[in-house]
């Protein structure tokens, strides 16, 4: 039953993920104004590849009304930038608007693109955390068939993904939250030297609608 089960799941992953795609012409491209207040700690959302910040808007909403400023790259359009290019734009924002102590969410590519960030290119040292969510920092065995390079630079053996993966004093500073079962990253998101949280829950897409994930999350940025 468990397998049936977690296949069901898996059909559900891939629906919700349609549903929220098929929503975007509908959203608004950018991050309200409201988005920006707040007296705790910055938040800068970092979408998956094939992803708008939409994707993470209900994560969004919910640290917005816990007090934190939400922040998003709406230029980053649907993340299909190399990994250091966007790490680059990404931390070109947070120097531009001078934010400090920013937290860092990012979803599947987006944790990879945090890190890269922490790693290479904050060396202001404005970079409080990372949370990642089901973001494949070991790679995905999947990507070597990948149809096309935004995809396959996901290869365990891409040199970027090998040389992030060596670094491993930054990752006390990184939250890894993954599913049970993530049918694109089947070697799971667990991070050596970072704080692990794996959600009961089967899927790549659907944790970022999920209230367990927005009471995790939650902890992690009171717990840092």
């Amino acid at each position: 039953m468990t397998v049936w089960r977690d296949a069901a799941d898996i059909v559900g992953d891939r629906l919700y993920a349609m549903r929220q795609q098929a929503r975007l012409p509908f959203e608004q491209q950018s991050p309200v104004i409201r988005y920006r207040g707040g007296r705790l700690a910055p938040v800068l959302l970092i979408p998956g590849v094939y992803e708008t910040w939409q994707f993470m808007r209900p994560l969004g909403d919910y640290l917005h009304g816990l007090g934190h400023p939400i922040h998003a790259l709406t230029e980053l359009g649907y993340n299909r930038k190399t990994i250091a290019a966007t790490a680059s734009m990404a931390q070109a924002y947070l120097d531009a608007n001078d934010l400090r102590e920013v937290i860092l969410i990012g979803h599947s590519k987006g944790g990879i693109i945090g890190k890269h960030m922490m790693v290479t290119d904050d060396v202001s040292g404005r970079i409080a955390q990372l949370i990642a969510v089901n973001s494949p920092f070991g790679g995905s065995s999947l990507a070597r068939f990948a149809p096309n390079p935004a995809l396959r630079v996901f290869d365990p053996r891409n040199e970027l993904i090998v040389t992030l993966a060596k670094n491993i004093d930054i990752n006390a500073r990184i939250t890894s939250i993954y599913s049970r079962l993530d049918p694109i990253i089947p070697g799971g998101s667990r991070l050596d030297g970072a704080t692990n949280i794996e959600l009961p829950m089967v899927g790549h897409f659907r944790p970022l609608g999920s209230p367990d994930l927005f009471r995790e999350v939650g902890s992690a940025i009171a717990a840092r």
